[in-house]
């Protein structure tokens, strides 16, 4: 590891009207070497950074680039100075090849042949594996992750930002990711990882950073920090990590699924024949690569999509026991037919929260057709708005704030904290825990225990196959729109469950518990 600092980061204080998201922050990475950068949702991580890729500029402070004081006004500058940042949510178009999506917006003069022989060439150089040539939108998330580390490459980058770059790989796949920045390592290129992964924080990092409340709180070798460490230091407390799993008891069917299948408006199949029962009182995982048909999975069940004939959604009624059949009916009508259920999506903003509102009128939206009252739901729902607040710790200025203003982390908060404070006998949620961090996720995971007791049938669509398997009582893994398996969670291997993210088994829908 090089010993040299690459980017020195001295006193950077950012604010935002009267939030301070950075106080007199010092930061460096080093000449050939992986930095991990942690800290809790509002730690001032993504501040941070956006100042080095400059997307904001600091109020006071100085940046070093190899020894030299540097102003970085625009990612321009930025990239003029070798600093890429690869973001979580991919930036292609999607009807581009990968060269087209590499060479986007340079002023050059090269050949197809010299763009390919340049992709080739870094590919070579690194363990990449991409066809110049291929249509972004017959990549896989993996591939379309390549193509985002070598577009900054491409450009000369010797620094590199990667926003949460496991969050939606297989461990197979995460493994291919760290042998490549192994390599760019080895190559003295110089790396931040920002990553709520704490078991990949200790085996791909040289050192860490921790940021607690937009300050700098510390460095260490990897070689000297545990797991149990870092969140001491993240938090500033003790926190358990053992993820709690009583057993199921007194299961009973409470959602049967039976041959699902949804062509969305491309034509395209996204689910496949589908079949699965959940039962109350346990947790039901859904793993799979994203974009396998989980999201349109949720959103058939939840009315928000219309399934193809042949399909059915049973509801079976815990007061009654009898079935009521959910096929194409809309959320309102499910929920009039005395069905409940709640559903966190994975878009927060899109579907799950009116960005212009505050948490107020976010709790409202839940039942306002249901009461004659808008003033006694206004006052409930303020109630609410100010519990979760508290119990997630929200960071806002004000439970009328629009959630818009937020970070992705705390509007994630307001969303699961109104979903589960419904007591629901049938939850769903879809990447519940993204973007939050570790001590935020176990009150999740707690909470969602906590339903599991009460009876209620969980579902719970994760991306972290440790939280998927330690978590939840069933998996069921889905590969290409398809059942590729239940798997008894407490007995199965992590191997097991990625194999079966990206390869179809002969006994793809049977049962293995």
């Amino acid at each position: 590891m090089g010993q040299k600092e690459a980017i020195q980061m001295k006193n950077i204080t950012k604010r935002f009207g009267s939030t301070i998201a950075n106080h007199n922050v010092d930061f460096e990475v080093r000449e050939g070497e992986i930095l991990s950068l942690l800290g809790e949702n509002g730690s001032g991580k993504t501040t941070l950074m956006n100042m080095l890729s400059g997307i904001y500029y600091p109020d006071e402070g100085e940046i070093f680039v190899k020894g030299q004081k540097v102003l970085i006004r625009s990612p321009h500058d930025a990239f003029e100075l070798g600093i890429g940042m690869i973001h979580q949510h991919f930036k292609l178009v999607d009807v581009f090849t990968a060269a087209e999506n590499v060479v986007l917006g340079l002023k050059h003069k090269k050949t197809r042949k010299e763009i390919n022989d340049s992709i080739e060439t870094i590919c070579k150089k690194y363990g990449f594996d991409i066809n110049p040539n291929q249509k972004v939108y017959d990549m896989s998330v993996a591939q379309k992750q390549t193509l985002e580390i070598i577009k900054v490459l491409y450009r000369g980058a010797d620094f590199l930002i990667l926003d949460e770059p496991t969050a939606v790989l297989t461990p197979q796949e995460t493994d291919k990711l760290f042998a490549v920045l192994n390599n760019m390592r080895k190559d003295g290129k110089s790396m931040i990882i920002i990553t709520h992964k704490l078991h990949e924080v200790l085996s791909i990092s040289d050192r860490v950073t921790i940021l607690r409340r937009g300050e700098f709180i510390g460095t260490v070798p990897t070689t000297e920090a545990t797991e149990q460490s870092l969140t001491e230091m993240m938090v500033g407390k003790k926190v358990e990590l053992n993820i709690e799993r009583p057993e199921p008891e007194n299961s009973k069917e409470r959602l049967i699924i039976e041959h699902l299948s949804y062509i969305n408006e491309e034509g395209v199949k996204v689910l496949d024949d589908i079949n699965f029962t959940a039962k109350s009182g346990e947790i039901l995982g859904i793993a799979g690569i994203s974009g396998c048909g989980q999201k349109e999975l949720l959103e058939s069940i939840a009315g928000l999509l219309h399934p193809e004939h042949g399909s059915s959604i049973t509801y079976i009624n815990p007061d009654k026991e009898d079935h009521i059949s959910l096929l194409h009916m809309n959320p309102r009508r499910i929920r009039q037919m005395g069905v409940s259920m709640s559903f966190v999506p994975e878009d927060r903003l899109g579907m799950g929260l009116v960005g212009s509102m505050g948490m107020i009128g976010n709790m409202l939206l839940q039942n306002y057709a249901e009461s004659n009252s808008f003033l006694k739901m206004k006052k409930q729902a303020k109630i609410k708005a100010v519990k979760v607040k508290d119990k997630l710790d929200v960071v806002t200025p004000g439970i009328n704030t629009p959630v818009r203003k937020l970070s992705g982390g705390n509007v994630q908060k307001v969303l699961v904290g109104r979903e589960l404070g419904s007591n629901p006998t049938v939850l769903m949620t879809a990447y519940a825990v993204r973007g939050l961090d570790i001590h935020t996720s176990h009150t999740i995971y707690h909470l969602l225990n906590k339903q599991k007791k009460k009876g209620t049938a969980v579902i719970f669509v994760g991306e972290d196959l440790d939280v998927l398997m330690a978590l939840s009582d069933r998996i069921m893994v889905m590969c290409g729109g398809r059942m590729n398996g239940i798997l008894d969670a407490r007995t199965t291997t992590k191997e097991e469950v990625g194999l079966r993210m990206t390869k179809i088994q002969e006994d793809g829908g049977a049962d293995h518990e």
